[in-house]
């Protein structure tokens, strides 16, 4: 680390260390809040197109009749949005197989990757479905950090790290740079193990606190700068970062229901995404970080806005299908095709465990979307058929892969 980058920051402060290898310095930033100019008109701009978007959203996120219906495929998206940030390959379409099986069901697309790749992405979901509801009745806390990391890590291996706990904070030092880096030549270097408890209990205060001096979205994007700055475990800090953003939305109130994910916008300008949050513990340019952070509130908002809609309009056009398309009907039928956006591929096995209908009573179902141009058989044979909404795959998938 370039010491001398980081001596005189008004972030934080350097500690000297010493391993193995020799001499290192490592960064320790400051308690939250730091001192901010709220009058400066680029900031004042760029937090009213923020919140403007964020509010267009919650007010549409209001007039949803089924709004999980929603939040499940979001959720999914995020996951393989934030994994890829970390360099995992893992599609949409292989999310999706993993957990229609654990394996690929005949018919259906193979996964490119192996499946402990895909159980990365998968673990973020449960995480994130966990977090959610522990929000109902728990704080955003250290404990539900260590909660968020211990099902994201879970039964996964870290080759060459064999200090991986999930759940646990870190016992020893870690670093961010080029791979096969060292303490001594990385980019940047948290706070030491033993000073990592004190420097996280500051950052639960901050997230603990009804609320200071700064506009809500303002304190996320300290929030998410103070954690990956002390980044508390081993691995899995970006990814577990980025869900507390998805929570605290949720939990502040500022959404009611988690529509908003920031990690496409951090994947589509990684880049720019590591080097503002560098530049905070540099030179304490937290001006330029908010703005970054404002501008993806905004683009992010209003692409759920869109992607919303989209899903919206074509379930309300299969609705209309469904109900030009039978002349007699139960009314389960119009519950598939809400769990078509939860499950774009689906069996009539599927369909049969969860409206705890006959086996050829399911099969008719799917069928019939078949004929109304709402699915489509994929695997060709006669029997354990797969069907696919390629509509509804064809919007979820947009910009992942």
């Amino acid at each position: 680390m370039d010491i001398e980058r980081f001596r005189n920051s008004p972030a934080g402060h350097l500690v000297e260390r010493e391993d193995d290898q020799g001499q290192y310095w490592a960064f320790v930033p400051n308690p939250l809040p730091p001192q901010l100019d709220l009058n400066d008109s680029d900031l004042v701009q760029m937090l009213s197109a923020a919140d403007r978007a964020l509010g267009a959203l919650a007010g549409l996120v209001g007039t949803l009749a089924n709004p999980r219906m929603f939040v499940l495929p979001f959720i999914r998206r995020e996951a393989v949005l934030s994994s890829r940030i970390e360099g995992m390959q893992a599609t949409l379409t292989d999310l999706y197989v993993y957990e229609a099986s654990q394996m690929p069901l005949p018919g259906m697309p193979e996964m490119r990757l192996s499946t402990q790749h895909v159980r990365e992405v998968s673990n973020y979901v449960r995480a994130l479905e966990h977090g959610l509801e522990r929000l109902q009745e728990a704080p955003l806390d250290r404990q539900l950090m260590s909660d968020l990391h211990a099902r994201l890590m879970e039964g996964l291996r870290t080759p060459g790290d064999q200090e991986q706990t999930p759940g646990a904070l870190r016992a020893g030092q870690n670093w961010i740079g080029q791979p096969g880096c060292t303490p001594q030549t990385a980019a940047y270097i948290p706070p030491p193990a033993d000073m990592v408890p004190q420097a996280l209990a500051g950052l639960e205060t901050y997230l603990r606190a009804a609320s200071d001096d700064y506009p809500p979205l303002i304190r996320l994007a300290l929030i998410h700068y103070q954690f990956e700055a002390i980044h508390p475990f081993i691995d899995g800090n970006g990814r577990v970062g980025r869900l507390l953003l998805a929570l605290a939305l949720c939990k502040w109130g500022l959404l009611s229901q988690p529509l908003l994910y920031l990690s496409a916008y951090f994947q589509r300008y990684q880049n720019d995404y590591y080097d503002n949050l560098l530049a905070v513990s540099r030179d304490g340019r937290w001006h330029e970080w908010i703005i970054f952070f404002l501008r993806g509130v905004e683009h992010q908002a209003g692409a759920a806005v869109a992607m919303t809609k989209q899903l919206q309009a074509l379930r309300d056009r299969y609705h209309e299908q469904v109900h030009a398309g039978y002349q007699r009907m139960s009314n389960w039928v119009f519950g598939v095709l809400d769990v078509l956006f939860e499950m774009p591929y689906i069996t009539s096995q599927a369909i049969q465990r969860r409206f705890d209908v006959s086996l050829p009573t399911a099969n008719r179902t799917l069928q019939r979307f078949e004929e109304l141009g709402i699915l489509a058989e994929i695997s060709g044979r006669q029997r354990s058929r797969v069907y696919a909404a390629l509509e509804i795959l064809a919007v979820l998938r947009d910009g992942t892969e």
